[in-house]
């Protein structure tokens, strides 16, 4: 370990040894330049080609090779970001006015403009319009989150957001993260990797509409089901159609209806899981492998 951590140019700086069970801990620090990398006299383990994207983390093998230190002042990595909580308002200063953001702007714009958006849906609607009790709420999930707008317009309560980019969405994770917010890559044709009834409170803005392209929605409607804790709410954004369509199946559980609303093909649902579980048991055929 030791000649390893030395060839990767990691420097130790502490090592500890717990009193009550003899564990030890080392600490060691990865290097901030590239100095060390070039003086090496053995380039092993080698450097990262320079076609590898060091971003890329969805889905990408593993290569036993290191990537050079961003040194660039627009690169991603290169400096160290704001204090919490101003790096929560903060547009990433890697996101340039020339890369073109997910909803078309400019990308510092887009980042903005989605900002300012939920921060008026959570101010003007979920805080007051929707019948919903935030004292009860204390984790929530963000289906098909973006920039991390909605879970960052959530900063004054007490409550812990995890925020999901879907896997067919553009790679947003990283910005999510700048800000200081927790969040996941994941593909909503699968189960979500957490345990039954975990969160009081599911968000999904448009989730629903590009899911049932590629899969079967009422077998996503199940996960939410199995994901959300009994009394739980789920809040959804989409079109009529699909609003509609989520309505019929939580009335079909029992799930108390809280709001509904509609214009221009745009809909708002909000409905509140119930205690109850059917009596006969139904094999679903499309959920066995």
């Amino acid at each position: 370990m030791t000649e390893l951590t030395k060839a990767m140019c990691w420097e130790l700086v502490s090592i500890n040894k717990d009193k009550l069970n003899g564990v030890g801990v080392a600490t060691y620090r990865k290097p901030t330049s590239n100095d060390c990398y070039e003086k090496r006299s053995k380039q092993e383990p080698p450097l990262c080609e320079a076609s590898d994207d060091p971003n890329a983390a969805w889905n990408v093998p593993l290569q036993a090779c290191m990537h050079k230190v961003p040194v660039g002042s627009l690169e991603r990595g290169s400096q160290w970001p704001e204090q919490w909580p101003a790096r929560l308002d903060k547009t990433p200063y890697w996101m340039l006015s020339s890369q073109v953001g997910v909803y078309g702007k400019p990308a510092p714009e887009d980042f903005t403009a989605d900002y300012e958006h939920w921060k008026r849906v959570v101010s003007n609607s979920y805080l007051n319009g929707i019948g919903l009790n935030w004292s009860s709420v204390r984790n929530a999930m963000d289906m098909r989150s973006v920039y991390g707008g909605f879970a960052a317009a959530l900063k004054d309560l007490n409550v812990w957001v995890m925020n999901v980019v879907t896997a067919d969405s553009p790679d947003t994770l990283p910005i999510i993260y700048e800000r200081g917010l927790f969040g996941i890559y994941h593909d909503w044709c699968e189960s979500f990797n957490t345990y039954p009834r975990s969160y009081d409170l599911l968000h999904a803005d448009h989730l629903f509409s590009k899911v049932k392209k590629r899969c079967n929605l009422a077998a996503v409607f199940a996960e939410v089901d199995r994901i959300l804790r009994p009394e739980g709410k789920l809040i959804v954004r989409d079109k009529v159609e699909i609003i509609n369509e989520l309505e019929n199946m939580a009335r079909s559980m029992q799930w108390k209806v809280s709001m509904t609303y509609s214009k221009d093909k745009e809909g708002l649902l909000c409905v509140q899981k119930s205690m109850w579980r059917p009596k006969e048991s139904e094999t679903i055929t499309y959920a066995i492998a």
